[in-house]
């Protein structure tokens, strides 16, 4: 049996899956919130439960909000606070009494669905978080790679490629140069243009209204002109941002992930536009929806165990 566990900033989700996938036991339970301690008790706790419901031991992978650096074994660049500065892999097998497997919730998602979901298919797949962050994993043959750094496929925090000059329906123009400040401290970074919130500034920046991204769709859809460039915009730096890491690493599939890969046109305009940035004379890598959805983040926590479906050291 694989134990998965997805350790958000609000909830603690378990899984439980048996050898051939299958569901067996899923719970969850709110994130002590800013509790360090507390939080450990929570993921062991939901741990014998789950044991004990099913009456058998399983190996446990967790999937956290930023990573273990290689350097100091300690928690680095995570937007849960609490756990920044902690072994938290050490202190969950000392309180277990086992070993652990950990690795970022983006790159869990990546290992989930290139397993047996959507990128099953591929000998080579990019997992992409679209949501309230930007982030991303990268698996070859199933293997999950963490690389040299433990930082391997966070695309969310390099600079938007290609920048442009946008002419805008109302006759002004809108310059990427040089982007919003991001909290990593340098101005922008592709994390600032695609997720949920960067979507949502760029468009009131462009029209002068604040709007969700789901009214921003519903208004492109009606009609509105405003909208509608914003859409046009995201596809675009979408299509641009990917086209760099086709570039590095060459997938075969690429699987969106987070609220806004449920925009489904992004499916067919994405690849429309990303051809021209890619440099080769033919590009046949699949960009696709999650089998799993938000499921995905638990799942690949839980395939991180047995060893074949371990981590890929640099």
């Amino acid at each position: 049996m694989r134990i998965g566990v997805d350790l958000g900033g609000t909830k603690i989700e378990l899984l439980a899956l048996a050898e051939n996938g299958q569901e067996l036991w899923r719970q969850r339970t709110p994130t002590p919130s800013g509790d360090y301690e507390r939080t450990i008790r929570a993921i062991v706790g939901l741990v014998h439960e789950a044991e004990l419901r099913l009456n058998q031991h399983g190996s446990v992978g967790i999937g956290i909000p930023g990573t273990i650096s290689p350097a100091t074994g300690l928690v680095k660049n995570s937007n849960s606070l609490c756990l920044i500065g902690h072994a938290l892999d050490k202190d969950i097998e000392a309180a277990l009494g086992r070993p652990v497997r950990t690795a970022n919730d983006a790159d869990c998602f990546a290992l989930s669905e290139a397993t047996d979901g959507a990128g099953a298919g591929g000998h080579s797949v990019f997992g992409v978080i679209l949501g309230t962050g930007v982030g991303g994993g990268l698996v070859y043959r199933k293997r999950l790679i963490q690389g040299a750094n433990a930082i391997a496929g966070e695309w969310g925090h390099n600079p938007l490629p290609w920048p442009r000059v946008w002419e805008l329906p109302n006759g002004r123009s809108l310059d990427e140069r040089p982007g919003p400040m991001c909290y990593c401290g340098r101005p922008g970074c592709i994390e600032l243009f695609l997720s949920g919130p960067g979507f949502s500034r760029d468009h009131e920046e462009a029209s002068g209204h604040k709007l969700a991204v789901m009214d921003i769709l519903a208004q492109a859809q009606r009609g509105d002109r405003d909208a509608a460039a914003s859409l046009e915009r995201y596809y675009d730096r979408l299509a641009r941002s990917l086209a760099i890491v086709i570039n590095v690493y060459d997938p075969a599939v690429v699987v969106l992930g987070g609220g806004l890969s449920r925009m489904e046109a992004l499916y067919a305009e994405v690849p429309k536009r990303w051809t021209r940035w890619i440099f080769s004379d033919a590009v046949v890598t699949e960009l696709v929806a999650p089998r799993f959805g938000d499921s995905s983040g638990v799942r690949g926590a839980a395939w991180l165990w047995p060893e074949e479906a371990g981590e890929l050291k640099s």
